[in-house]
């Protein structure tokens, strides 16, 4: 069995949770973001650990699955989404090989109809290139749903952001384990399947807390002319304008939090802008 776990990271997503766990072929942790329904039961019932939180921590409540977990690779998936069979074992010999990556991501494919995920297409494309010693496409984002992680460089660099909580979360760690002098590389020969609900998800929402998850990104960790950039983009849409403003009132709490990444990495960055 690979040496692996999965974490999936969920909250009032029974029905979902249900139909995706059938599909995992590892051992599974879940961690309950603080659910009204019967989503904590339908992971006992699965045969799933189940980490009941008391509060909802958003992306972060992953962290904690990744400490629970005892295997040296952790791979995420969604309470809607299940990696192709063969895909985790793959992942992990590749990693085996590759000691100084830290994460591959790997190809979505959306629905029943498998659509290719704009995500998958655009690191397909990356202009970062294959660097030596990369298994694949070098990249600094990626799904959440898609990333297989080496377990002791996630916690190293701290994991997901509580600040974040949830929407483009990925962009800061992506950044700081480059910072760390860690490879990130896209293998499309690694397969998720995502089934997203159709119905009931609030896509404005979404994109407004991707708005301000963006501009505190480019705050904590970017140049400030990447910062400025990033807020001139806010400015064109009612979403990007409502997150701006998120993300001014969070702004108190992380002004003494600004650690700027190395040169080559914020060059990097810069190159995905616009692309």
């Amino acid at each position: 069995m690979a040496d692996v776990t999965i974490v999936v990271a969920t909250k009032d997503r029974e029905e979902e949770l249900r139909r995706s766990l059938r599909h995992h072929t590892v051992p599974v942790i879940v961690v309950d973001n603080a659910s009204s329904d019967g989503t904590a039961q339908v992971a006992v019932d699965a045969g799933a650990r189940l980490v009941r939180l008391g509060s909802n921590l958003g992306a972060a409540a992953r962290n904690i699955g990744v400490e629970q977990a005892t295997t040296r690779y952790v791979a995420f998936a969604d309470d809607d989404s299940w990696w192709a069979p063969g895909a985790l074992d793959h992942a992990t010999k590749i990693l085996d090989a590759h000691p100084r990556t830290a994460l591959l991501a790997a190809r979505v494919l959306v629905g029943e109809e498998g659509r290719l995920d704009p995500v998958s297409g655009g690191m397909a494309r990356s202009p970062l290139g294959r660097p030596m010693g990369l298994p694949g496409q070098a990249v600094l984002g990626y799904l959440a749903c898609s990333i297989i992680v080496r377990r002791d460089a996630f916690l190293g660099v701290g994991g997901f952001s509580e600040l974040l909580h949830f929407g483009g979360e990925e962009e800061l760690l992506a950044l700081d384990l480059a910072t760390a002098g860690w490879g990130q590389a896209y293998l499309p020969e690694l397969v998720v399947h995502h089934h997203p609900a159709t119905q009931g998800r609030d896509h404005r929402w979404r994109r407004r807390r991707e708005a301000r998850n963006r501009l505190l990104t480019a705050w904590l960790r970017r140049p400030l002319p990447a910062l400025a950039q990033a807020a001139a983009g806010s400015l064109r849409t009612p979403e990007g304008r409502r997150g701006m403003a998120d993300a001014v009132r969070a702004l108190p709490s992380v002004l003494g939090a600004r650690r700027p990444v190395p040169r080559a990495v914020a060059e990097a960055r810069a190159s995905l802008d616009g692309y």
